[in-house]
This record gives structure tokens, sequence and C-alpha cells, in this order.
């Protein structure tokens, strides 16, 4: 007993050293590098939206795989004086594009097309995005906002273990697209230190010019004559006229929650919002964490509401949205009608509901509490892992491959297995649908979480998950983040499941019951980024260790 309750001991300091908290404020992002920045905006009286921007231009120096300047996002705020709101800055589809510009003679997509060349490179959002935060939100002036991120590229990254991996993973694809020149074409070691000069200057040149640097400056035509060389479509046109969006958040209340996350063209907050309310009559907490039938409750809704993802959902200034349809209480009662613990519902009986496939892991997210209360959630990303790979090596970025992210063809799953439809078909001007799901949470009109993920298409339950670990299972911030983690996205008819998650029992009671348990597919699901406000104010973190994930806070 007693050599049990040293070891309990133990283990006890060991989760307590890895929980951080703070009174003040907190940053949690992919990145040591990156959260300290915020952090220190903060600490200089910069708000938590002045944190943002210099959290975002970090990122993309610490963490090139999915932070960037070059992609774009969204952003759910909520101010200290409780008013909510969202940013949408993803990327929108040139003028020149078409519906079947990723079509062969036979209507066929053509691999690889959407994916790794310039016509792959979406309009950027993320420099708009910063400038109309700023000019809304932020308190210290933008210089001092840019200066972290290009003393950072100018001293550069000592590269860690998953750094390295990132590189080794798709070095020989980057080389191939951009030759032996870039600087990704060198041998890296753990420790090395890569810098970013030309990024530096890059960022030097945003910084005294604003805005128009990027979108109608050197910086632009430098762009648009790389991507013109490598066979793009994109103009200056599309880069002058590209806006960044203020639109009405999507909320909904779960038992006592009161959440709010981002509307389309994301489809994080509808489907969020309708596996929430699929399963809010049932006794979650009673079910147990992780159990066969917690497995079984949340794969069928989530299966219901990604089936309503395929069909209904897209941009919102070319596509009726039919949301209030969408979170109706009779319709997703009829949703789960079908629903029994005995078995399994099929995906191939299951389509879009009558009313009146995996989108890319490599995706970055940060959430930001400041010393005033106002909190900023934030996702963003190039699409796939260095985006099309293609990199800019006069600007020091790489380009972003969103346009993937349309249907290319209705019906058929693109590169990462989310099949699409009309809703979401290429059209010029148009956002692509994503999974980005940044969500604030309030219980008793007081903030209470602030959370978000990359994973592509596991994004929406990873957060949904995060949610009811916290609110259905009683854990701790940090706790709920490295929970074990499972995800079902209609199609494939499979239930993806990090290993180690259920014993082999339990596999085998799914299976008998009609459920295609996956261990190998999603070896990692979600990287969350969270932060819990408790009942004494103070920020508790959460900081995913399936990557390099760190928490400032003081």
């Amino acid at each position: 007993m007693r050599r049990f309750s040293l070891l309990l001991l133990l283990f006890s300091c060991q989760l307590s050293l890895a929980q951080v908290t703070a009174k003040k404020a907190m940053v949690v992002s992919a990145k040591k590098e990156a959260s300290d920045i915020g952090l220190q905006i903060i600490r200089q009286g910069g708000n938590a939206f002045d944190a943002m921007i210099a959290t975002q231009l970090a990122l993309a120096i610490a963490y090139p795989y999915a932070g960037n300047i070059s992609g774009g996002g969204f952003m759910v705020y909520r101010k200290a004086n409780g008013e909510k709101g969202t940013l949408d800055f993803r990327e929108t589809a040139p003028k020149a594009s078409s519906k079947d510009m990723f079509l062969d003679k036979d209507r066929n997509v053509i691999p690889g097309k959407s994916t790794e060349t310039a016509l792959a490179v979406g309009v950027p959002g993320s420099i708009a995005a910063i400038y109309d935060i700023h000019a809304k939100f932020g308190s210290l002036p933008m210089k001092k906002l840019f200066e972290p991120a290009i003393a950072l590229a100018e001293k550069g990254i000592v590269l860690s273990e998953k750094d390295i991996r990132h590189i080794e993973n798709n070095q020989k694809d980057i080389i191939r697209l951009n030759g032996i020149n870039t600087i990704y074409a060198k041998s890296y070691k753990i420790g090395d230190t890569i810098r970013f000069p030309a990024l530096a200057e890059t960022l030097k040149r945003i910084s005294k010019n604003g805005r128009n640097e990027f979108y109608k400056g050197e910086t632009a035509k430098k762009l648009i004559a790389y991507l013109k060389a490598k066979g793009g479509i994109m103009t200056l046109s599309d880069l002058e006229s590209y806006k960044s969006k203020w639109r009405r958040p999507i909320e909904f209340y779960y038992k006592k929650l009161h959440v709010t996350t981002m509307a389309p063209p994301s489809s994080g907050g509808i489907c969020l919002g309708q596996i929430l309310k699929m399963i809010e009559s049932y006794d979650v907490k009673s079910l147990g964490h992780n159990s066969e039938q917690y497995i079984q409750l949340l794969t069928e809704a989530e299966r219901r509401s990604y089936a309503d993802r395929n069909h209904f959902l897209g941009d919102p200034d070319f596509t009726n949205v039919p949301k209030n349809q969408l979170f109706d209480k009779n319709y997703l009662k009829q949703r789960m009608s079908g629903f029994s613990f005995e078995k399994a519902t099929k995906s191939s009986d299951v389509s879009h509901g009558e009313i009146a496939f995996s989108e890319s892991d490599e995706t970055t997210h940060f959430s930001i509490v400041d010393s005033f209360g106002n909190a900023v959630s934030v996702t963003t990303t190039l699409n796939g892992a260095y985006g099309s790979k293609l990199y800019c090596d006069e600007l020091g970025f790489f380009l972003n491959n969103e346009m993937d992210d349309f249907s290319a063809k209705p019906g058929v799953p693109n590169y990462f297995g989310l099949t699409g439809s009309e809703a979401n078909s290429i059209a010029p001007g148009k956002r692509m649908l994503s999974s980005m799901t940044p969500t604030i949470v309030e219980k008793d009109g007081k903030l209470f979480m602030v959370l978000g993920t990359p994973g592509g298409s596991t994004i929406i339950t990873s957060v949904l998950q995060t949610i009811l670990n916290v609110t259905e299972f009683g854990m701790g911030m940090q706790q709920a983040v490295e929970a074990k983690r499972f995800h079902h996205q209609w199609l494939p008819d499979s239930v993806m499941i990090e290993p180690g998650t259920l014993s082999s029992e339990q596999i085998t009671n799914l299976e008998a019951k009609g459920y295609k348990i996956d261990e190998k597919y999603a070896p990692v699901i979600g990287k969350v980024d969270a932060i819990l406000i408790r009942k004494d104010g103070t920020k508790e973190a959460g900081a995913d260790k399936r990557g390099d994930d760190a928490a400032s806070g003081f």
C-alpha cells in the first residue's frame, strides 16, 4: 500500500508539473517561441488582439509546417465586456478559377493538380486579417507587433525532433518542386538552427508599408511573378481585391454551457452544434469516458452531422446554408431516431437529412486570454504539410494549397478523404469549406474555455471531446487535451481511434455490433491548444503533447 501511495504521489507531482497555470494572462500555441512572443506583447500592455497578431507572425517562422503569412483561417473572439464575434480570413479562389479546373478531358480528377501545383494556391488572407484586427481592436503600434517575429526570423529556430520529422517526411517533394538550392534541401539534425533572412526582409517591408505591401506592393509583384512562372493563374487583381470578413458567429447552448464558434465557410460550428445537440438528451457522464457506449453515441451523431456537412455546407456568399433547419430540435431528433446501442448504423444508409474525404491535418491553432479578460481563439493553415510545398525563396515562405478544399468533382473525396458536393464547388472569388473550429465557451455568463485544434476533418470531433472531457468527466484542461480521442466522418465508414484507447475486448464488442475500428489511419487525432478559466479566475492551459505545443502565462 505504501509503495502504491508513493507511486500515486509521484504521478500526481508529474501531472502538476505538466500543468501550466497563470493568474493574469495565457497564450497556448504550437511552439514555445510563438507563445512566449504573444505573452511578451501582453506584458508590454498589449491586449489579446495584439498578441494574436504577434503570435500569428511568429508561427510563420517557428512553425512553417502550418504557421503562415500566406494562408488563411478564422478567429473567434470574446471581449472582456462579453461582446463576441468572428473574423473569416479564409483564402479565396482566383478570378480565373473554374469549376472543372482540376479535371481531365474525361472529367476525372487529375492527381496532384489541386495539391502540388501553382493552381492549388488560393488568394491568402492572413496579412489582411492582422491589419483588419489591428484597426478594430489593436492597442499597440503595428510596428511593435512585427518586431519579435522579425527578430525571430533573423535569429532562427532551433529544430526539434518533430521539426526534423516534418522536414524529412516532405523534403523529397519540396526539392522536386523547388530545386536543390532551396533552404529546405539541406540536411538538418536535431538542435540545428535554421534562419529565415528572406522572410525577415519580407516582414520588414510589410511592417514599413502596411497591408498594401503584401497585396499591391513589391511583395505582391514578386509573389505573382513566382506563381506565374510556376503555371499559376493568380493575378495582382486577385490580391488587391481580397477582403477578410467579419461574420456573425454560430452560438448555441449545450446544457448549461453557451458555445460561440465559427460559422460557414467553416463547417466546424454547425457540425459541433449538431453533434452536441444530438447527444444532449443522453446521460453522457454515466456512459463513462471512452466506453463502448460513449464511442457509439458520439460516432452515430458524428456520422449524421458529417453527412449533412457534405451536402449542405459551403461559402455562405455563394450557397444558401440552411443553418436554422440544421439546428432545428425536431430535425436533430429525427436524425438520431434510427440510432440504437445494439448495432451500428451503416453510412451507406445515412445520406443528408431531408429538410424544407480527410481535410488537411497540417493546420495550427492558438488560444489567448489577456490580463483585461479578452479572449481569442484562432485556427490558421496552409492546408497541406508546408501547403503546396512551393517555397518562394525570394520571399521566404511556403504557398498554401487551399484550392484542394473545394470539391474538385462532387462525390469524389479530396486528397484528405472528405467527400464534397455542389455547395462546395469551385467558383471565382469563392471561399472553400473548412473544418476549422475555433471555439469559446461560457458558463454562467462568464468566460470558461478557449480552445481549438488542427487536424483537418478531425478538428470538430477533437474540440467536441475536449469540451466533454471537462464538462462531463471533470477533467482539468491539460488532462482533457491529452486524453485519447476517436473520430468518425460519415465516409469512410470507420471509427478512427488513437492506438491504446480501447482494450481488445472493447474493440471486439464494437466490431460485433458492426463498427469498423481503425487504429492505424490516425495515430494522432488533433493537437488541441486550450485555456480553462477556473472559478477563482486562474487560467489553466492545455498544450497538446502530441506536438511541440507549449503554454506561456503570468
